[in-house]
């Protein structure tokens, strides 16, 4: 049945899906307009706590998510400059270090980092415009449900209460993203002021997803701006730690990165990393 829908009757069939998933918005109003479709399916998927989903739905769900990865574009490593290229940097393994400014699940690479919280199951807040609630939409649900199916093994062998530990990395696949993994992290909360425990703990998350990049085979990576934002790490010191994390780490690896992007999505972000690449 799936090959003969268009991306409209897909939309159609998933809305419909998820509001009979749902036993508080079941009857919720459906708008007409392409938009206002994506707004809700994507709000209930947001919402939804991790479980099974009948296999035609999660079959449609790929489908549809796939062509939605289509349409907003997939940029793959190689269509990306350099920093050596683009501002004829001169910093080590500048060959191989990029910044790109966008939406990070458009990337066709090895791995995407998520900027992650401690229970690891994404944002449930509908629409927010986080890092981890966009990787979860676009992923699809059995992301959610891979995450909680590792935090229930975690929690066999460390407690009932054990939520992720800062800079602890978490490997799952991408599903419907063009990216091949998401490696889900928590970086370190700023509560007041900044500590040089905060900065150990940023520059760490750097280093341990790189570990688990080497372990895994994943020859290229594009990070968030990891703690900035709603974590209030200050952007223009966590662009330093990043970049210094990642070429710390890449001289102890010479070999093993084809490419690390740094993905930014505002231009306050991208500024911070210009001014160490210009």
């Amino acid at each position: 049945m799936e090959k003969h829908l268009s991306q409209g009757q897909r939309l159609d069939y998933l809305v419909a899906a998820f509001k009979a998933d749902s036993d508080d918005y079941k009857d919720l109003p459906t708008p007409a307009d392409t938009e206002g479709k994506r707004r809700i399916l994507r709000s209930l998927m947001n919402i939804r706590l991790p479980g099974a989903m009948p296999p035609e739905v999660l079959h449609i769900q790929d489908a549809y998510l796939r062509e939605r990865a289509k349409e907003k574009g997939i940029v793959a490593a190689s269509e990306i400059p350099t920093v050596r290229e683009a501002y004829g940097s001169g910093l080590a393994f500048s060959e191989k270090l990029s910044l790109w400014q966008g939406d990070i699940t458009r990337l066709a690479v090895d791995a995407i980092v998520n900027a992650a919280n401690s229970r690891m199951l994404g944002c449930f807040i509908p629409m927010h415009a986080c890092i981890d609630n966009c990787i979860h939409t676009f992923a699809g649900v059995r992301l959610r449900a891979e995450c909680e199916r590792r935090m229930a093994q975690l929690r066999k062998k460390f407690g009932p209460g054990y939520e992720q530990q800062t800079a602890v990395p978490m490997l799952t696949d991408g599903y419907d993203l063009p990216a091949g993994k998401v490696i889900h992290i928590v970086g370190p909360i700023v509560q007041r002021c900044l500590t040089k425990e905060m900065e150990r703990d940023l520059e760490l998350c750097y280093r341990n997803t790189l570990d688990m990049c080497l372990a895994n085979g994943l020859g290229t990576v594009a990070f968030c701006c990891i703690s900035t934002g709603v974590f209030r790490f200050p952007s223009k010191r966590a662009s330093e730690i990043a970049v210094q994390s990642v070429v710390g780490w890449m001289t102890e690896h010479p070999t093993v990165m084809k490419r690390v992007i740094f993905n930014v999505f505002k231009d306050e972000d991208k500024a911070c990393y210009e001014r160490i690449f210009q």
